[in-house]
């Protein structure tokens, strides 16, 4: 489990496929702290560390992963927004993110707003109606508060200290952005699909 509070952003160092996709992360992690196995989102994408190195991890995705993200997109240099597994005790500052995509939205429009950024998406039509006016998304791991929505399309703010933290400072029109829905949002939608 995540927050969605981004704690690093890393870059990506190596890409090779062989059979699975594996990557190369530079991090500014202690290393030595994390545990072969261990979880970090990537983009927001729950990936096990599989090798370590003094400022680096490596983490294998399958090809049902890169098919449902948009980890298909990424290229050696890019940085990527990096956050380590929630730990029993930790802050829960943004909502509880599992680090299972469930699609990707199009970034369709930017803008100004005061200080801080205004990004509109498209979601993909079967997750639309997951996604509510002050309800929470996860955008490329980031926990976002979601402002208006008509149809698939949805807003979001990006606060100066969010763009300077995350990748967020350096999004454009047309990039394809990792979407989880709010946990609650699924659970609440399955109950009145059955009940």
């Amino acid at each position: 489990m995540f927050t969605g509070i981004i704690t690093d952003q890393g870059e990506l160092r190596a890409l090779e496929q062989h059979g699975d996709l594996r990557a190369r992360i530079g991090c500014g992690y202690d290393t030595s702290t994390i545990d072969i196995g261990a979880s970090i989102a990537c983009d927001g994408v729950c990936l096990t560390a599989v090798a370590l190195g003094p400022d680096w991890f490596e983490v294998e995705i399958s090809a049902e992963t890169v098919s449902k993200t948009n980890l298909d997109r990424w290229r050696e240099g890019r940085r990527v927004n990096l956050e380590r597994a929630l730990k029993v005790g930790d802050e829960l500052g943004g909502h509880i993110v599992s680090g299972h995509v469930d699609g990707v939205a199009e970034v369709i429009a930017l803008g100004g707003e005061g200080d801080s950024a205004r990004v509109s998406l498209r979601a993909p039509a079967p997750l639309a109606r997951f996604i509510a006016p002050k309800g929470s998304v996860a955008l490329n791991g980031t926990s976002l508060t979601v402002n208006e929505v008509e149809g698939r399309e949805f807003g979001v703010n990006i606060i100066p200290h969010t763009q300077e933290v995350t990748t967020w400072g350096d999004i454009s029109v047309g990039d394809a952005v990792n979407l989880e829905i709010d946990m609650m949002a699924r659970y609440v939608a399955r109950l009145r699909e059955v009940g």
